[in-house]
């Protein structure tokens, strides 16, 4: 259990500059893009899917909760919403710069979150047109209340220590977790349960990610990573993870019916892809 402990301490503080780094640049680029983000999203119209799923897969650690709050305020569509949802990414993207993953793998990973939440954001929005009759969004900006999970206030600097401090706690927990797990099981014994269950994994994994917080995205990249997890099930999670967005969701818009039946609907099209990416993968 020593050896447990010193490498997951070990392996975690390694960490440290690559998470910082890289918060460092995304609060940069948060301060000066977040309300040009948002215009672009409320003056989207039709193309608010393609563009909400490009947008929501640089990770902005309050881009899905700004998403939220544009939908209760009926500024953007369902289909705008879930393409974020389903594009937001959350701590993945720092995770797998500071892991080192080959670019290849991220640039796919983030294109195939931008590519199922931009066609299941035009479909969702196409059905919605046909059974409401209406193609015009009903604006109430006024509900509209853009709340703080960033600590922007802060400064960019000081935030960048806060998110890094915060998800490097996590990493370490995580992982001392999975460590000690594996420890106790064997990798090759935790793998089987997962890696050859082409639907059970994929709709754990999917559970785990909407957790809102970002320790599920946290969990899910980690596992990825260290094969733990397969590519079906880890984007099935991925994709289902919003962060806060959720939460914030269920706070602000006031239809508790249509904020379970989003739920709902996240987690299905997270793991029917994940399904779908596994049976893929499993012919090559």
């Amino acid at each position: 259990m020593l050896d447990v402990i010193l490498d997951t301490l070990i392996d975690s503080v390694k960490l440290l500059p690559f998470l910082f780094l890289t918060y460092l640049a995304m609060e940069y680029i948060e301060h000066k893009t977040t309300a040009k983000t948002k215009q672009m999203i409320k003056n989207s119209g039709k193309a608010g899917p393609l563009i909400g799923a490009v947008l929501g897969a640089f990770p902005q650690c309050g881009f899905s909760a700004a998403a939220s709050n544009l939908y209760a305020g009926r500024v953007i569509t369902l289909g705008t919403l879930i393409s974020i949802y389903l594009s937001t990414s959350d701590e993945m993207l720092p995770v797998f710069l500071s892991e080192k993953v080959p670019v290849s793998t991220i640039i796919t990973i983030i294109g195939g979150k931008i590519v199922i939440g931009m066609a299941a954001g035009f479909v969702i929005d196409f059905v919605m047109r046909k059974a409401k009759g209406q193609e015009d969004i009903q604006k109430k900006i006024g509900h509209i209340c853009d709340h703080d999970h960033c600590h922007c206030e802060d400064g960019i600097l000081k935030s960048s220590v806060k998110h890094t401090v915060v998800i490097l706690g996590y990493i370490i927990l995580i992982s001392f977790v999975l460590n000690t797990v594996i420890y106790f099981v064997g990798e090759e014994t935790l793998g089987n349960l997962i890696l050859n269950k082409p639907v059970l994994g994929p709709a754990i994994a999917a559970i785990v990610g909407l957790i809102p917080n970002c320790a599920s995205s946290v969990v899910i990249t980690q596992l990825y990573i260290g094969g733990v997890m397969s590519i079906g099930s880890a984007m099935a999670g991925l994709l289902a993870g919003c962060g806060v967005g959720i939460l914030v969701l269920f706070k602000e818009n006031r239809d508790i019916k249509e904020n379970i039946k989003i739920l709902v609907l996240l987690y299905a099209l997270g793991l029917f892809s994940g399904i779908i990416i596994d049976a893929v993968c499993s012919f090559f």
